[in-house]
């Protein structure tokens, strides 16, 4: 039998650890019968099954039903590994197939809390069709707005991670988990296993966050809570707004000076306003493409008031291919849940070295202008710093785009300009004023609405 840590405690044991004094209310499919020895009559897979349960106490490798975590009700759905490595069968796939459908009628969010070896072999493609059916009944919770939450335990693998775990909107892990879509016994030799690790899937930008164990139930609740389901909600207050004829702080009277406060280290940057403006913040991690970009920042917060506002704050460095499918992400998630979205711009451009360029930068830009282009929920822009040419444009909000006094945004760098038509360093300042890029510039040419202190 599985030890008793966390990230291999039993499916109940798993479920008890979130809902605590709560409780948990089980429920189980209608009665499906295997035929003798499974559906390829596979000898001896009767006799594994009933060791299987005397030792594990479950009649399958999962359990599910309703819960209360925090004080957010929800569908808990469990893999007890104990139980023939928590693989999946025709049998498993009715329970989780029960378990999305639970969710969708009582219109609650979907935690899972996996722990899978993957397909049953002795159920050959009957089992492997299962994540088929998985896979239908997560697009049918997707369409409905309702949230998926998925805690990977030790180990998740097979085709569990690639389904129930990957595929939900939020990736949690346990510290130490082993996590990857190739199991222990069917790597290649000599194959990296930090890369099949929770901490090695949250480096390449697959798993959003590694919770400890003592701080998983408080993690999920936030979750829960920032994730809805919501009524319908308001914009997202621009952070610190003033009216556009009373910054507190005095305008630049040049471009060059707009530029230099915008370049400027010692004004605020993305951190801080988003620590000021959330009383929570949970992140979001990565592309789910293989990488992350630490120059930009997405989640979701929740505001002292309680209103839940997705977040997509670039650094003030050049945002990277990653960074921009991390974004398109998030106001995807946002937009499906019916959350507003906060976008902090402050960057100098995209990213324009050769990786960029391999890894897909026009794409990934494109997506993401799209992805603003598309959201039904409101979508606000706040220009902190650097607003560089379409780099900075692919984030911000048409119609609903504010400026700081220490801001610029310009088709192009003055001094990019400059080169480009062939004038000397010295009419950089001059090239600036052309561009028209201060705050109160942006305002008189209908691009901002606002200008924030």
């Amino acid at each position: 039998m599985p030890d008793a840590t966390p990230a291999r405690a039993t499916a109940r044991e798993a479920i008890a650890l979130l809902t605590g004094a709560a409780g948990f209310t089980e429920h189980r499919p209608p009665p499906s019968p295997l035929p003798p020895d499974g559906p390829l009559g596979w000898a001896g897979y009767d006799a594994a099954r009933e060791r299987a349960s005397a030792r594990t106490g479950e009649e399958e490798s999962v359990v599910y039903g309703t819960g209360v975590v925090g004080d957010y009700p929800c569908v808990l759905l469990s893999f007890e590994f104990g139980f023939l490595g928590g693989s999946l069968g025709r049998q498993t796939g009715d329970r989780l197939a029960a378990a999305y459908e639970l969710a969708l009628t009582r219109r609650l969010p979907l935690l899972a809390l996996v722990a899978t070896g993957g397909s049953r072999m002795q159920e050959g493609m009957v089992a492997l069709t299962q994540l088929q059916r998985v896979a239908a009944a997560s697009v049918r919770l997707r369409a409905a707005g309702l949230p998926q939450i998925a805690v990977v335990r030790d180990p998740t693998t097979g085709g569990g991670w690639a389904t129930v775990g990957a595929g939900a909107d939020v990736v949690l892990a346990l510290p130490g988990a082993q996590v990857g879509f190739a199991g222990s016994r069917v790597r290649p030799p000599g194959a990296d296993p930090y890369a099949y690790s929770a901490e090695g899937q949250f480096a390449a930008g697959q798993v959003d966050a590694v919770v400890p164990a003592d701080e998983l139930t408080a993690t999920v609740t936030h979750w829960l809570r920032a994730l809805g389901p919501h009524e319908e909600l308001p914009a997202a207050p621009v952070p610190g707004a003033l009216s556009a004829g009373d910054p507190a702080a005095p305008l630049p009277e040049t471009g060059r000076e707009a530029v230099a406060r915008a370049r400027d280290p010692r004004r605020p940057r993305a951190e801080a306003y988003l620590a000021d403006y959330f009383a929570v913040r949970l992140p979001l991690h990565g592309d789910r493409s293989g990488s992350t970009d630490p120059g930009l920042l997405c989640g979701f917060g929740l505001r002292s008031d309680g209103q839940p506002v997705a977040y997509v704050a670039q650094c003030g460095t050049p945002t990277r291919p990653a960074g921009y499918r991390a974004a398109a992400r998030t106001i995807r998630l946002a937009d499906r849940l019916g959350i507003p979205v906060l976008t902090l711009v402050d960057t100098p451009g995209a990213a324009n070295d050769a990786e960029a360029e391999r890894a897909g930068a026009g794409a990934a830009i494109a997506d993401t202008f799209a992805a603003i282009a598309a959201a039904r929920v409101p979508v606000t822009t706040l220009v902190i710093g650097e607003g560089g040419s379409g780099g900075a444009l692919a984030l911000a909000a048409p119609g609903n785009t504010h400026v700081t006094v220490d801001s610029y945004f310009s088709v192009i760098a003055p001094e990019l300009a400059a080169a480009i038509l062939k004038r000397p360093p010295s009419e950089t300042g001059a090239t600036a004023d052309q561009l028209r890029l201060r705050p109160q510039d942006l305002v008189d040419l209908g691009f901002a609405r606002s200008i924030v202190g």
